[in-house]
């Protein structure tokens, strides 16, 4: 069992279901909402711990009923969260999702304590980790400070913010969306994006996220695909999430890139055969 230490955002989550994404100015009335636990630090931490990792969870969450209850539930999934920082003058993150027939989501997110994690609490997080697990809902900061303690960084800019090349340069691998790749790249369309993605960020590995196409990887032995398992989408919300997370644990646990990667491509794919962020709902 390796050591995974993960920083990142905890929100909750309140889902739409929709029939479809209303335009700019317009209300489209839908089912919900649904209150679910979600951030994408707290996904991939609970993805990991699933997966068989001993995970300690870096974030901050607010000193009210959202808070206590996202560490109730991380606890009771197998997380660490000692290194919770609980903020008594600001409120929990919220993500507000909407979810179409075909699974799809868009997703606004308040950051609220999310925006509070200092570089010295996950200085003090991050030591003795096997692997670190970060992402950027907790701003640019924070990653750049468990960048510089993780013995092996995996690196999720979710959403993509402006980080030194030192941090990518470290990233092993660097995870991204279609949509994250394309904005790393300016949006210059490519053939084979994890190619791209990491010649132009200098990362040691990229894996690109694909959906039901799978996963892209680049490392410095070529590109190459993974292909996903076929399964009916419910909800592909934290989906991403889910994938590296367990693609964390495996790398702790001393498993290839490849491999790890084709295990999170088999737990995301499972994943969105269910409701919510954690894949834990009935649709």
């Amino acid at each position: 069992m390796g050591r995974v230490v993960v920083v990142g955002g905890i929100n909750q989550d309140l889902v739409v279901r929709v029939s479809r994404r209303p335009r700019a100015g317009e209300t489209v009335v839908g089912d919900g909402p649904v209150r679910t636990s979600g951030g994408k630090g707290a996904n991939m931490a609970v993805a990991a711990a699933r997966a068989g990792a001993d995970v300690v969870l870096c974030a901050a969450v607010g000193d009210d009923d959202a808070g206590r209850e996202q560490l109730a539930e991380l606890r009771a999934a197998g997380v660490d969260p000692a290194h919770v920082a609980v903020r008594p003058d600001v409120a929990t993150g919220v993500a507000l999702i909407t979810v179409t027939p075909d699974g799809e989501n868009a997703i606004a997110v308040g950051a609220g304590a999310n925006a509070t994690l200092t570089d010295a609490e996950v200085t003090a997080a991050c030591a003795g980790a096997d692997v670190v697990l970060a992402q950027t809902e907790v701003g640019a900061g924070p990653v750049e400070a468990a960048a510089r303690q993780a013995g092996r960084l995996v690196l999720s800019p979710a959403p993509v913010v402006a980080l030194s090349p030192a941090t990518l340069a470290a990233a092993d691998p660097l995870v991204v969306n279609e949509e994250e790749a394309t904005e790393l790249l300016a949006d210059t369309p490519v053939a084979d994006l994890a190619d791209a993605v990491r010649r132009r960020t200098g990362a040691r590995s990229v894996v690109v996220t694909l959906g039901a196409d799978g996963a892209q990887l680049a490392d410095g032995t070529g590109s190459r695909h993974v292909a996903a398992p076929v399964v009916e989408a419910v909800d592909t919300t934290g989906a991403g999430d889910v994938l590296a997370g367990t693609l964390a644990a495996a790398l702790a646990a001393g498993a290839d890139l490849d491999a790890a990667v084709r295990a999170g491509t088999a737990a995301a794919a499972e994943c969105v055969g269910r409701v919510g962020a954690r894949g834990t709902g009935r649709g």
